[in-house]
């Protein structure tokens, strides 16, 4: 299983969700909210083969946090994974720094050499594609829990985004005209645990066989199927990963 988008250090036992992941046999993306969380959320992932930590600035924290983008950029070439980061469109007050930071950290990737960035869009979808349309260099944006409109979506797909689709997103009345435009080779599960897809503070590993039951009904395939096109996607995605990291240290 495949779980690109998971808050791993928020979960009530950080340790513990990330053993659960582990005897799951479960590929997850530990995304972090702000640059001082990255370090010590790197410490759980230490060993762990199936676990990958990307260093974030999440846009509702944007306009406390923008004193941090200084520590983002330094840390950058400690992993070749960037999230959560991104526009949020219901932070009233706050749009106008979160759009001009945002741009910030994607020229930082685009100087690194580029990462893969798990990207946030609510409600601003249009401005976030334009905002990486503007730094085409910064890598390969992987956005998260698309809620935008169909219309951006494809736009989205067209200049080579990826999507991470967890099982509320799956479920909703839209998803089949969502899902049907977007490329099987770009999407990946996710679950944005501990914040959705959970309960109880477990780590919610049945949601993403779920999740590969739903797109298997949604795509008219089966299960195996699937996993193997998403086993297939993750496999080009942390070649790619691997390949921005070691630009950055050439």
């Amino acid at each position: 299983m495949i779980d690109f988008h998971c808050h791993l250090d928020l979960f009530p036992s950080p340790t513990s969700a990330a053993d659960e992941i582990e005897r799951a046999g479960t590929y997850v993306l530990s995304v972090t909210n702000t640059p001082k969380a990255f370090p010590k959320t790197a410490q759980i992932a230490k060993g762990r083969r199936r676990i990958r930590t990307a260093l974030g600035l999440h846009p509702q924290l944007v306009h406390e946090r923008h004193g941090e983008v200084g520590m983002f950029v330094r840390l950058l070439g400690e992993t070749g994974y960037v999230g959560e980061i991104g526009i949020d469109g219901d932070s009233a007050g706050h749009h106008d720094v979160q759009k001009e930071v945002f741009g910030r950290l994607l020229k930082a990737c685009a100087d690194a050499g580029g990462r893969v960035m798990s990207v946030h869009s609510r409600r601003a979808s249009g401005e976030v594609i334009e905002a990486l349309l503007h730094q085409p260099d910064a890598g390969v944006p992987v956005l998260h829990w698309f809620s935008g409109p169909v219309a951006h979506a494809q736009k989205a797909a067209d200049i080579g985004a990826w999507f991470s689709v967890g099982l509320p997103m799956l479920r909703s009345r839209r998803a089949s005209a969502m899902i049907g435009i977007l490329p099987r080779d770009r999407i990946l599960t996710e679950t944005d645990a501990p914040f959705a897809s959970t309960s109880g503070g477990a780590y919610p590993a049945k949601a993403l066989e779920e999740s590969v039951a739903v797109l298997a009904r949604l795509w008219g395939s089966d299960e195996r199927t699937v996993q193997n096109q998403l086993n297939e996607n993750l496999r080009r995605l942390v070649i790619q990963a691997d390949r921005f990291r070691s630009s950055a240290h050439a």
